[in-house]
């Protein structure tokens, strides 16, 4: 497997700042907005809870 040249990994480390400093506003507002939050475990619990039980069914089906 071949590295990148120089210049290859120059431009990536551009883009990837790029992207940072372009996303950083947002990134900003979403950290403050989620300490303001209530915590909401079941929106957790439940996507999780219904992917365990369809493991569980694909297991017995075989």
């Amino acid at each position: 497997m071949e590295s990148y040249s120089l210049w290859e990994n120059l431009l990536l480390g551009l883009m990837v700042l790029g992207m940072l400093f372009w996303m950083s506003p947002g990134i900003k507002a979403n950290i403050e907005k989620s300490r303001t939050a209530k915590p909401d475990w079941m929106g957790v619990v439940v996507p999780i809870g219904f992917v365990i039980m369809f493991v569980i069914f694909l297991v017995a089906m075989v």
